[in-house]
């Protein structure tokens, strides 16, 4: 198995994750049940899991109008993006 590959399949599990998180945070919401932190649903969406974040909050409608979360993970998703920009950049190069 070569890096990239690797790499794409420990981000493939990343987005599964946060997807996964988002949905059980909002079934927690709705129930009453002891929530998923803010800072442990971002943590999962910088680790590389920003993709499945998007997904969920638009799949569950869940996070979507939270203030300072909404900021946050807009945030993540820029730096992420500027870094593979600069990452493909140095590939090119």
């Amino acid at each position: 198995m070569t890096y990239l590959s690797l790499a794409a399949l420990i981000l493939a599990g990343l987005n599964i994750l946060s997807f996964a998180q988002f949905g059980y945070d909002k079934s927690c919401a709705r129930s009453g049940a002891r929530r998923i932190s803010e800072s442990n649903l971002l943590t999962i969406a910088l680790l590389g899991g920003t993709i499945g974040a998007y997904a969920a909050r638009h799949y569950y409608r869940h996070k979507t109008r939270k203030q300072p979360f909404s900021t946050y993970l807009h945030l993540i998703a820029v730096i992420q993006a500027g870094a593979l920009i600069g990452w493909c950049a140095g590939i090119v190069a």
